[in-house]
């Protein structure tokens, strides 16, 4: 079934933009957004707001329609499809199939200053209602904060015998955060030790197929909670176990 934008009635296709231009505001900056968004095919432009934030840039939101649709069941990707499990069920899970204290290691690495999104998961008092993996009494979770260079992680986690690594990239401009991320794979790769952890990155701009592009086992986007990722390592780490 082809789906289209909603705005006022269903399939009516209308669409609000947000977007800035590096041209200074003046009586025909409304015209130059309008005629922005009509190059780009759509049609029935309105500017609702048009207003000078610098003298040589402007911010717009506008309304305007696209004929354009997509049938959802033909969207294809790499999704991470986790059997989210209950707090008292993922203790239950590790202390029965691992015998022992699952360990977490987690940190922003690099230049990346950002916590909100490592102590969102990590720290006791969670998120949307979800209790972070320190709260958890099977498992063993350090979060290191932020700014923490790629060796210090990894060094710390052999030192620990993590599990599990952690790992949040917040910044994204100029796709920093690519460049952190593949500091970190090269780093495991060059010191052989890949392999012994299950390596999982998070941030608003990483989505599964991002991830494992990367190298990562698994990548969580924005609004994923503590009890996902606790799910998902709690499976994974048993899965392996039994494995070896």
């Amino acid at each position: 079934m082809i789906v289209r934008p909603y705005g006022d009635t269903r399939d009516d296709g209308v669409i609000q933009f947000s977007f800035t231009l590096p041209v200074g505001y003046s009586v025909k900056a409304p015209d130059i957004g309008k005629q922005f968004l009509e190059k780009l095919g759509f049609h029935s432009v309105a500017i609702g707001e048009c207003t000078g934030i610098d003298p040589s840039f402007t911010f717009y939101v506008a309304y305007a329609r696209t004929d354009v649709g997509i049938d959802p069941d033909e969207v294809k990707g790499d999704y991470l499809e986790v059997e989210v499990m209950d707090y008292y069920a993922i203790n239950a899970l590790i202390e029965k199939r691992l015998g022992r204290k699952l360990v977490v290691v987690g940190a922003a690495i690099e230049s990346d200053a950002h916590t909100v999104g490592i102590d969102a998961i990590m720290n006791m008092k969670g998120f949307a209602g979800n209790y972070g993996l320190e709260r958890y009494p099977q498992m063993d979770a350090l979060n290191m904060g932020s700014q923490i260079p790629c060796e210090q992680l990894l060094r710390t986690a052999l030192e620990r015998n993590a599990d599990a690594i952690l790992v949040s990239q917040i910044v994204t401009q100029k796709n920093i955060h690519v460049q952190n991320l593949t500091k970190l794979i090269e780093l495991l790769e060059a010191e052989g030790v890949r392999e012994r952890f299950v390596l999982v990155v998070g941030g608003p701009r990483i989505n599964n197929a991002f991830a494992k592009e990367l190298g990562y086992d698994a990548g969580f986007g924005p609004r994923s909670t503590p009890l996902e990722v606790a799910s998902f390592l709690a499976q994974e780490i048993a899965r392996r176990a039994d494995e070896a």
